[in-house]
C-alpha cells in the first residue's frame, strides 16, 4: 500500500491551471476562431507532375505574390507530384489554367501533361463537413457519459465526459492561438483524442473503483493516490511509445500530415494530464465515498436459511 507519489496534494493548483486554460481557448476560439482549411472554407485543389523535384516553398511564394496567399502545397505520394490547393471557389479551368501559367514562369521540369487532378470544394460542402463534424463529436460524448455512468457510477461518467471536453477545447484553443489551418485531419485527430483520453481515464477509474471497494482504512483522497500511483507505469508506457510515433508522423510525414500529428501529439499530452487530474479532482469534488461504490448485496441475502 505505498503511495509513492502525492498527486491530490496539487490537485488544486492544477485545478487552477485547467481553469487557466480553458478560458484562454474558450476566449481565443471566440474572438479569433478557427483558421479553417480548404476542406471547410472551400477552394480548388491542383495536382500537378514534375519530371524533377522542385523546392515547395518556391511554389508558395509564387502563389502568394500572383494572388494566392495562404496556399496549401505538399507533395502527394512521390517527391515528383506536388498536390495545391488555394481558396479560390470559381470552380472552373481556368484556375487550373492560371496556376499552371505560374508554375510555368517559375521553372522546373513539368510533366507534358502536368495536370492530373483539377477539383473544387465548395463552402457548402465544407460547412456540411464541419457541421458532421462537431455532430460525430457531441454523438460520442454522449455515447461515453452513457457507457461510462452505466459501467461504473454517474460521478465517474461526470468526470469523464468533463475530461474529454477539457482536452478538446483546449486542442481547440491552440489551433486557434496559433492560428494553425484546422482541416478534416485534424477533426480527425481529435476523434482519436477522445478515444485515447477515455481509454486511460477508464482504465484509472477502473482501480479507484476496486481500491475504494477493497480497502477500508484509506481516506478517499489517499484512496485515488493509490490508484493513481498503481496505474501510473501503465500510462508513461502508453504515452511514451504513441509519441514516439507521432513525433516519427510529424517530422516525416511531411505537410499533408503535419496538423493530424500536431493535434494528437498535444492531444496526449493533454489527455495524460487530464485522466490524472481532471477526473479525479471532479470526483474528489463530488465527494466520491464507498457507499457509491459498493457492491449490492443479492436480494434476499439477509434471509439465508429460511425457505
Amino acid at each position: 500500500m505505498n503511495i509513492r507519489f502525492k498527486f491530490m496534494k496539487y490537485r488544486k493548483a492544477a485545478a487552477v491551471l485547467s481553469i487557466i486554460l480553458l478560458l484562454i481557448s474558450i476566449i481565443s476560439l471566440a474572438t479569433r476562431g478557427l483558421t479553417l482549411g480548404l476542406d471547410f472554407s472551400g477552394g480548388t485543389l491542383v495536382e500537378v507532375s514534375y519530371k524533377k523535384p522542385i523546392e515547395l516553398e518556391s511554389i508558395r511564394v509564387a502563389l502568394e505574390e500572383n494572388g494566392y496567399p495562404n496556399s496549401q502545397v505538399v507533395n502527394f505520394g512521390t517527391n515528383l507530384d506536388v498536390l495545391i490547393k488555394v481558396s479560390d471557389q470559381s470552380c472552373n479551368s481556368s484556375t487550373g489554367e492560371k496556376i499552371l501559367s505560374i508554375l510555368e514562369k517559375l521553372g522546373g521540369s513539368l510533366e507534358s501533361e502536368p495536370i492530373k487532378r483539377l477539383e473544387c470544394v465548395g463552402s457548402q460542402i465544407g460547412d456540411e463537413f464541419l457541421e458532421q463534424g462537431i455532430k460525430g463529436a457531441l454523438t460520442a460524448l454522449i455515447m461515453i457519459l452513457m457507457y461510462v455512468a452505466f459501467r461504473f457510477q454517474y460521478k465517474f461518467a461526470l468526470g469523464a465526459v468533463a475530461a474529454l471536453a477539457h482536452d478538446v477545447i483546449i486542442i481547440l484553443g491552440l489551433f486557434s492561438f496559433f492560428r494553425w489551418d484546422f482541416d478534416l485531419t485534424v477533426l480527425a485527430a481529435l476523434l482519436a483524442v477522445i478515444g485515447y483520453s477515455l481509454n486511460d481515464t477508464i482504465v484509472v477509474s477502473d482501480r479507484i473503483r476496486e481500491n475504494f471497494r477493497t480497502e477500508r482504512v484509506l481516506e478517499p483522497i489517499d484512496m485515488v493516490d493509490l490508484s493513481l500511483n498503481q496505474t501510473l507505469g501503465r500510462t508513461i508506457v502508453t504515452s511514451l511509445t504513441t509519441l514516439l510515433v507521432l513525433f516519427a508522423l510529424f517530422i516525416f510525414g511531411g505537410e499533408l500530415l503535419r496538423g493530424f500529428s500536431l493535434a494528437l501529439i498535444f492531444g496526449v499530452l493533454v489527455g495524460t494530464y487530464s485522466s490524472i487530474y481532471v477526473v479525479a479532482n471532479i470526483l474528489m469534488n463530488l465527494t466520491l465515498t464507498q457507499e457509491d461504490l459498493a457492491i449490492p448485496e443479492p436480494e434476499g441475502a439477509d434471509f439465508d436459511g429460511m425457505p
